[in-house]
């Protein structure tokens, strides 16, 4: 190499990475700042963060540590960190003495947050080597997150209660998206929620889901959500039919808590080749089918009673999903929220804010899903009071083979 020439070449990428791998699985969680610094310093980079999304979704901020920049938190809504984080792809911004780089942190493609970073000029050698980076800098937040406290305060803004750390700890990723099928969710109030929850998985070409409320507030609502996800996943894991799923969580609940206690709760498969969805829906406000952009109707299914009442096992609905269909499920802390004290804000508003916010283009459902969020909450007058959940899945079908295949 020429003096003070970086070497960015695909073989010194390869070493660079390797060392990161070589040294990931014992290296402690305070230690991967001052790392991923260096590494980037190798290439020419400086002014290293590492920015994570705070658990209201407003906000990345910045994760302190030894060798990393900084600086002040920066808006979700309107900043290119944001777009990168959004979008799920690299923002490059020019500056005065170089160009400031933002690329989103993925988990799979749940969005962790993003690495920003400053290099004297970028081609496309650093943009693949800094991609890749990144992924691998993902990878290692998500699993040095259950060995340390470290991540989950920098991601607070405010005071955190006590059922709130319950369901955050039950929750899976808040996006997946594979090319057949894309899930995103949403809690609120993000910092006191207790008895709402979402759960799914994809298990070969069914994508499982559920969204349950349990009554009440605090800790008994937390525990009752719990002992319901719980019992979801156990069913989920044995059992295959929509019926027996509902039955296994409904005696779970009865036998907890008894028949004074229960949960509401929507229950889908949906085979992500086909566009068939099953549904039984437990006390739930109706999903919504969202086509182009427009709430086309509701998702109808046989009248089934909330779990831990001992109910006969429930008829499951059918319905067929064309590509590009979203399905929205919301619980009622949504639509019974009191407008300025008085009326209910009602399932027509939010259809009305479904409708206004798909006449623009779309940026993805975890986008999409959130500006629906903070644009709901904004209708309400800013007020959360009960808890208030938005799950949305997108279909799209086809196939996602070709990733198995080596070019």
């Amino acid at each position: 190499m020429a003096d003070g020439a970086v070497d960015r070449s695909e073989g010194f990428g390869e070493r660079l990475l390797g060392v990161l791998l070589d040294r990931a699985r014992m290296l402690p969680p305070q230690l991967i700042a001052p790392l991923i610094a260096e590494e980037v310093a190798r290439i020419g980079g400086r002014d290293v963060s590492i920015l994570l999304q705070d658990y209201g979704q407003e906000l990345l901020v910045p994760l302190p540590g030894r060798k990393l920049h900084v600086s002040q938190p920066e808006p979700v809504s309107d900043s290119p960190a944001g777009r990168s984080f959004l979008r799920a792809e690299v923002v490059e911004v020019k500056q005065a003495h170089g160009v400031r780089m933002y690329l989103p942190l993925l988990d799979g493609s749940d969005q962790v947050g993003v690495m920003a970073l400053t290099l004297d000029a970028v081609g496309d050698d650093d943009r693949r080597l800094l991609s890749r980076l990144a992924g691998l800098v993902g990878d290692m937040l998500v699993t040095k997150n259950a060995y340390t406290d470290q991540f989950f305060l920098a991601r607070r803004r405010e005071p955190m209660s006590v059922s709130a750390e319950i369901q955050w700890s039950l929750l899976p990723p808040l996006t997946m998206s594979i090319p057949q099928v894309s899930v995103a969710g949403i809690l609120e109030p993000a910092y006191r929620v207790a008895g709402d929850s979402f759960d799914y998985a994809l298990n070969d070409n069914i994508l499982h889901a559920a969204v349950i409320d349990a009554m009440g507030h605090g800790l008994d609502a937390a525990a009752m959500a719990t002992v319901a996800i719980g019992a979801y996943r156990h069913a989920r894991r044995v059992f295959v039919s929509l019926a027996e799923k509902y039955m296994f969580m409904d005696n779970a609940i009865a036998r907890q808590f008894g028949p004074d206690h229960f949960v509401t709760a929507q229950l889908m498969h949906i085979n992500i080749a086909t566009g068939e969805l099953e549904l039984v829906n437990a006390g739930h406000p109706a999903p919504l089918l969202i086509r182009e952009g427009r709430v086309v109707r509701q998702l109808e299914s046989a009248t089934t009673l909330p779990l831990g009442f001992g109910a006969e096992a429930p008829r499951a609905r059918q319905h067929i999903l064309r590509k590009g269909d979203r399905v929205l499920c919301y619980t009622d802390g949504i639509i019974e929220e009191h407008v300025n004290g008085r009326e209910l804000f009602g399932e027509e508003r939010l259809v009305r804010c479904i409708n206004r916010l798909g006449q623009e283009p779309s940026q993805g459902v975890r986008a999409d899903l959130r500006q629906l969020s903070h644009t709901l909450k904004g209708e309400r007058g800013g007020l959360t009071s009960d808890d208030a959940t938005l799950f949305m899945i997108e279909w799209n079908g086809g196939t996602a083979d070709h990733l198995a295949e080596l070019d």
